[in-house]
């Protein structure tokens, strides 16, 4: 009895040092698209005609303006929209003489994206024109930038789509809602479903450099009245690959208990106490009654 006490004991903390040990991984540094754009001016002394070049990031959604304007900022003397290619863009300026009427600096804005911070995606710069010739120039300006993280460099890569979790505390109001992503350049849109079909909660978010988001929901209120499962939907694009969801079990505006890893934990401690009782239990003797 003791062998298979001693064995069962072990064999349980085998399989609990498992289950909870983390693998350790090598890291390495990895470059990330990141954010921005720049633009380049170029042209010769006494020419009529204006390049613009220019670099965004690859995940831009949008085409690229470029706006000419006159010296006194009243009017748009020409006008280009350019997809860019790889993220590099380019177009030309010919100046004509009944549009540029004024000499003086005109400006050359290229916008993109319209974004939480507008800023990344449009540069302006001067540049001189003396009736209907340009000074020499060639001039860069911008923000392009990438991102540099720490990841592992001996785990699989990252899958492509997008995946979600939810965890909670047993009783609590509150909803941890985290995931992975390949794709950064696209904010992510968090939606709560109630059991009756009803959107309760609408959240938008962007993945960090090394594909994770997280976001914290709060349950309660007049709209999380229905008991039931609640339904996460992450979305980023309408393809099938970046839409996941998982369900939340809500009872009274709050988390209904499940049997989770925790529980599982608990459970096996209990077995383990039901093994030693009953080695001690078989260990007694009972006297015989005379």
């Amino acid at each position: 009895m003791k062998r298979y006490l001693l064995t069962s004991i072990a064999t349980v903390v085998l399989v609990m040092s498992v289950a909870m040990a983390a693998p350790s991984q090598n890291h390495a540094f990895a470059l990330v698209e990141g954010q921005g754009m720049e633009m380049m001016l170029m042209a010769e002394e006494g020419s009529d005609t204006i390049m613009v070049s220019g670099t965004v990031v690859k995940s831009l959604p949008t085409d690229v303006i470029v706006r000419v304007t006159s010296p006194d900022g009243l009017k748009m003397v020409d006008a280009a929209q350019v997809t860019p290619v790889d993220g590099k863009f380019e177009t030309q300026f010919v100046i004509n003489p009944d549009m540029w009427t004024d000499n003086g600096f005109y400006t050359v804005t290229a916008t993109g994206a319209v974004t939480s911070d507008t800023s990344l995606y449009k540069i302006t710069l001067p540049i001189k024109v003396i009736d209907g010739a340009t000074e020499d120039v060639a001039t860069t300006l911008g923000n392009l930038e990438n991102m540099v993280f720490d990841m592992p460099d001996d785990g699989p890569p990252m899958a492509a789509g997008i995946t979600i979790e939810a965890t909670a505390e047993i009783g609590s109001d509150t909803i941890m809602i985290m995931g992975t992503t390949d794709k950064l350049g696209n904010d992510i849109t968090l939606t709560v479903t109630a059991p009756n079909g009803n959107v309760v909660t609408v959240d938008q978010i962007s993945p960090t450099p090394d594909g994770t988001y997280e976001s914290v929901i709060t349950t309660g209120g007049p709209l999380w009245t229905d008991d039931g499962m609640y339904t996460v939907t992450a979305t980023q694009t309408d393809n099938p690959e970046y839409i996941a969801s998982t369900d939340v079990d809500i009872e009274d505006g709050v988390v209904v208990p499940e049997f989770g890893t925790i529980a599982i934990l608990v459970f096996t401690v209990a077995i383990v106490s039901i093994i030693v009782v009953s080695a001690r239990s078989s260990r007694l003797s009972i006297p015989a009654v005379r």
